[in-house]
């Protein structure tokens, strides 16, 4: 048996073998076409060197550079289009035709051995020409155009270098000048903190403020007990010994003073006599009220601030007991409140020394910051001033280059002309050539658009198709000839005898082995038409009958016409005008299959208009349940998947689905998409059968009869 991919081929090549017999002409026209085609004219190769050179002396790094680089030139570089047409010009010759015809073969630079000189690297230049002069003439050309390139593309470079650096210098300076004007302004603001940190002077100032804090601190404890103890001498406060030497102190309160003790005095005598009525009463009192009146008013002037600056006593008696210090303790009073003063004056010193403490401390905390920044700004300028004198010392280098920059190139081998006349071509061979391309031009021509249909063309593609998705295998069905030659005929297996009945056979045990007892209804579809549903119906139920089983075919594919001629079953011609009353009465829509006993039918009423309100129609399901209930076997024939619903309209009558494939008919990506659906959806998909599949059936050879002597005859008839 001839492999897979053989059958295939096989199968495409009877299909399309005329495109390939096509494919194969053009091709062997071609050949004959380049076989008789006159042999060329004869040409001349001249061909030339140029060779990589360096200056003699080199006093600059810039020059070594450009040299190096002038080393680097690549084959577009060198046949450009601004060399060709220049030469084009010079040699009076298209420039298309000098591109066509010259050849460049630039080496690659190859890294010398240790200890060894990096050997000469080598430019080939090759142009061909039917002409030998011209193409000298050309080759020379070339080679001196491409010298003259290369010193040209030195001296840019090195122009544009020095270029550069004039365009960048400027810029730098300016750049250099600020950071030192930066570093300049910092060093007046805060160098003086600087170097009074590193050479401790800032430290020696921390410590001197804290020796001043001590002694002032030291000065307020003697002050503070000198204060306690004339406080406990005197009995007063240093507010009240102030007010109390002030007011001892002036003459006008003494009087008044004096005056007021004069009336007290006098009304104190006159009291025993007169009567606090008596005028003169009344006008001691109010001498006194007079003199307590202004003894007040100078007690406010002598203490100063309207009595605000000191605690002013608040009545005459109170200012008259303050006011008669002997001259001994108003010198105490005087002593206690300039001890006072200076505690006062103390205290503001030791707070300003603490303040100029915490100052130089923060000042002395910020000094590494400071450090830093000076750093950073002194970094700055060493960097900006590296650059400027990198540009200064590359761009007096680069014009110490201008007087050594030359071209990179020389002529290293003059151009040579030689002869490059091919040996003519052979005829035979040229077409024996052609011939084996045309075959397998053809024959992939064949295979590629065998391939592109996403057709199977083999029961093996199916099955391993069908395997990968673990979809059971119910039986391989082998082509059936027609006896009827009409077309709308289905090869059926109405013979005892056909030679087909055990591949049915088969079938019909696998699918009752994998349905189990209980499968009763089966629905057999397929992808596209043509693909054999209807014949695997018809024989599956033939098959069925034979084996004992009351079977009923039932088609329900009512967009199509009946196909039960095959069968020998006429229609009859009023099933098409009324569906439902046909349906509806089993009488007249089951037909008893002649020559094949236990054998039923129900034709479709097709076709019709409204396929799916019949399938679902209470007449269709009537006829469902009572065909469950009386046969053995019900074969669903239905439409394909591809052209409707259909099937899966009469699916729930069913207890299992069929689908049935065909090579050479059924798509790869229709089957699949089908059994997805079907094996997704739970619709119960039993397996798949293979019709119209490749199988050799070996025809029974027919018995003759015995034929026995007359002798025996005679005892055989007693």
């Amino acid at each position: 048996m001839a492999p897979p991919i053989v059958k295939r081929y096989l199968i495409a090549f009877d299909k399309y073998k005329w495109i390939g017999l096509a494919s194969f002409g053009l091709v062997v026209a071609g050949s004959t076409l380049v076989a008789v085609q006159p042999d060329p004219a004869p040409s001349y190769l001249a061909s030339a060197a140029l060779a990589y050179t360096r200056p003699p002396v080199s006093f600059s790094a810039t020059g070594t550079q450009i040299q190096q680089q002038g080393q680097e030139l690549s084959q577009e570089i060198l046949l450009s289009d601004q060399i060709i047409e220049s030469v084009a010009t010079q040699v009076k010759v298209k420039p298309k035709t000098i591109g066509e015809n010259v050849a460049l073969s630039v080496p690659q630079a190859a890294a010398p051995k240790e200890g060894e000189a990096a050997a000469p690297a080598i430019i080939q230049i090759k142009y061909k020409d039917s002409d030998p002069k011209r193409a000298q003439e050309i080759v020379l050309a070339l080679m001196q155009a491409m010298v003259k390139l290369s010193g040209e593309i030195n001296s840019g470079r090195l122009k544009a270098i020095i270029a550069k650096i004039n365009e960048r210098l400027p810029r730098a300076k300016v750049e250099l000048q600020a950071a030192e004007q930066k570093l300049e302004k910092y060093d007046r603001l805060q160098r003086p903190a600087i170097l009074a940190a590193e050479n401790g002077s800032l430290l020696n100032a921390v410590t001197v403020s804290q020796g001043q804090q001590r002694q002032i601190q030291l000065t307020l404890s003697g002050i503070d007990a000198q204060l306690a103890s004339l406080q406990n001498k005197l009995g007063l406060t240093v507010n009240q010994a102030y007010v109390s030497s002030a007011l001892s102190a002036d003459p006008i309160l003494a009087s008044l003073r004096a005056q007021i003790y004069q009336t007290e005095s006098q009304i104190e005598l006159l009291r025993k006599d007169l009567r606090p009525e008596h005028p003169t009463m009344i006008q001691l009192r109010r001498q006194k009220e007079t003199s307590e009146k202004l003894l007040q008013q100078r007690a406010a002037e002598v203490v100063g601030g309207g009595g605000t600056a000191a605690a002013l006593t608040p009545n005459s008696r109170a200012i008259r007991s303050n006011s008669n210090l002997d001259p001994a303790r108003q010198q105490l009073a005087n002593q206690l409140v300039a001890l006072q003063t200076q505690r006062d004056t103390l205290q503001k010193q030791l707070a300003d020394e603490i303040k100029q403490e915490a100052r130089l401390r923060q000042e002395y905390s910020l000094i590494p910051n400071k450090q830093l920044e000076r750093s950073r700004i002194e970094q700055e300028i060493l960097l900006k001033k590296a650059v400027y004198d990198q540009m200064q010392a590359k761009l007096t280098d680069a014009r110490t280059a201008e007087a050594e920059t030359v071209t990179s190139l020389s002529i290293a081998r003059p151009p040579v002309v030689v002869s490059d006349q091919k040996p003519p071509k052979s005829v035979p061979i040229t077409l024996g050539v052609g011939a084996i391309l045309g075959l397998l031009v053809g024959g992939g021509v064949i295979f590629l658009l065998g391939a592109l249909e996403g057709t199977f063309k083999t029961k093996e593609d199916i099955r391993d198709n069908l395997k990968q998705r673990e979809v059971a295998m119910l039986g391989e069905l082998p082509l059936m000839p027609v006896d009827d030659l009409s077309l709308d005929a289905v090869p059926t297996i109405l013979s005892a005898e056909s030679p087909y009945l055990e591949y049915y056979e088969k079938f019909r045990s696998n699918l009752r082995r994998i349905g189990g007892k209980n499968l009763k209804v089966v629905l057999i579809t397929s992808t596209s038409s043509l693909e054999g549903k209807t014949v695997s119906a018809y024989n599956l139920g033939i098959a069925s009958a034979r084996a004992g089983k009351r079977t009923l075919i039932i088609e329900t594919d009512l967009r199509s016409p009946s196909r039960c001629q095959s069968l020998n079953v006429t229609l009859d011609a009023d099933a098409t005008v009324e569906p439902l009353r046909y349906y509806g009465s089993l009488s007249e829509c089951i037909y008893l299959v002649p020559g094949v006993e236990n054998l039923y039918i129900v034709p479709s009423a097709g076709p019709v208009r409204q396929s799916a309100a019949i399938l679902e129609s209470s007449e269709m399901r009537k006829l469902m349940e009572d065909a469950r209930q009386r046969y053995d076997l019900v074969i669903l024939d239905t439409g394909t998947l591809s052209l409707s619903n259909d099937p899966l309209l009469i699916q729930p009558y069913s207890d299992g689905i069929v689908l049935v494939a065909r090579p050479n008919y059924t798509q790869e990506n229709m089957l699949g998409e089908a059994v997805d659906q079907l094996t997704e959806s739970e619709l119960g998909l039993l397996g798949t059968v293979i019709n119209g599949a490749d199988i050799i059936v070996s025809m029974p050879q027919p018995i003759a009869p015995r034929v026995y002597p007359p002798e025996e005859r005679e005892v055989s008839v007693g």
